[in-house]
């Protein structure tokens, strides 16, 4: 069973950067297709990034892309989100999420298919 801990939010003005981090530990994190997901006050989690296990396959919303980045660095069992160009409505906690995949290439969009969670980080965007 893997544990994952955010870090990295804040706050920010429109138009500037921030990276976000998710450290996972008790796990074997190369197994793990990771992903991130968002949820704004009064609205449903969902998704912004994803990355199969071996790090060659990438997903975005549609809302991020282009301007966000996710990554995944297995020496420090490690995922990260580089988010640029940040917009008021990208203001939300963000939460990283693993599950185990026996796939190379697969990544998963729907928050149902992961069960492990991390307690999530805020975003802050100002205009």
């Amino acid at each position: 069973q893997v544990h994952l801990l955010e870090s990295g939010g804040g706050a920010v003005q429109t138009g500037g950067s921030l990276k976000l981090s998710c450290a996972a530990s008790g796990g074997t994190f190369s197994s793990y297709t990771l992903g991130w997901f968002r949820q704004a006050p009064g609205k449903e989690r969902e998704f912004v990034a994803a990355v199969s296990r071996s790090g060659r396959s990438t997903s975005y919303a549609d809302s991020v892309k282009g301007r966000f980045t996710i990554s995944r660095d297995t020496a420090k069992n490690s995922v990260y989100l580089q988010m640029n160009i940040l917009k008021p409505e990208d203001t939300a906690i963000y939460y990283c999420a693993g599950e185990p995949s026996p796939y190379d290439f697969d990544y998963y969009r729907e928050s149902r298919s992961y069960r492990y969670w991390g307690q999530g980080t805020l975003v802050t965007v100002s205009a």
